[in-house]
């Protein structure tokens, strides 16, 4: 018998699978259906919200442009040249703040700096912080104001806040697979 879990558990399963998925997708140029198919029935998707993670997949391959444009004015170096971690986090990240209004911006920033923290290089999560906490001021200030407002406290005060005094500088090139590489919907 199968427990269930709460919905805070399906969202971080989700995310979790949605980073890899991108990172899978950015290093191999796999399709929408592809991806939908090996991480939809993977283990950890049997408890994860597949909802959410199919609908930010969908958003972030089809339109991985306008996603990096949520961040890239915020990077000490072009998107191609982020660890490949750091890009998938960020891209998640930063649609998650801009296209999910649904979730709040504290826990979307927490979440994804805990993946970076988890999952990326030594100090990389300070960056990521950093990266992040910038696009959430971009889309979502009314919503950080009235948080420090009530006394609640920033995502991750641990983590430097510039993105330019973190990071390496010479953080490995990967090819980023094709915005057009769907071959059906998900």
């Amino acid at each position: 018998m199968s427990k269930r879990v709460s919905r805070s558990t399906a969202r971080r399963l989700a995310r979790q699978a949605l980073m890899q998925a991108i990172y899978a997708w950015q290093m191999t140029g796999a399709t929408l259906a592809d991806l939908r198919e090996q991480f939809t029935t993977s283990d950890q998707m049997r408890k994860g919200d597949v909802d959410f993670f199919l609908t930010c997949l969908r958003t972030i391959v089809s339109d991985v442009a306008k996603v990096d444009a949520l961040f890239e004015p915020y990077l000490d170096r072009q998107v191609q040249q982020l660890d490949g971690v750091e890009r998938a986090i960020l891209r998640a990240g930063a649609h998650e703040l801009h296209g999910r209004m649904d979730v709040p911006a504290r826990v979307t920033l927490d979440e994804w700096i805990e993946l970076a923290r988890v999952f990326g290089a030594t100090d990389s999560y300070r960056y990521v912080n950093g990266v992040l906490d910038r696009v959430a001021r971009d889309f979502r200030q009314e919503e950080l104001q009235a948080d420090f407002d009530s006394g609640q406290q920033p995502a991750d005060q641990s983590a430097g806040t510039d993105p330019k005094d973190t990071g390496p500088d010479d953080a490995p090139l990967s090819n980023d697979a094709p915005s057009d590489s769907d071959d059906g919907r998900v």
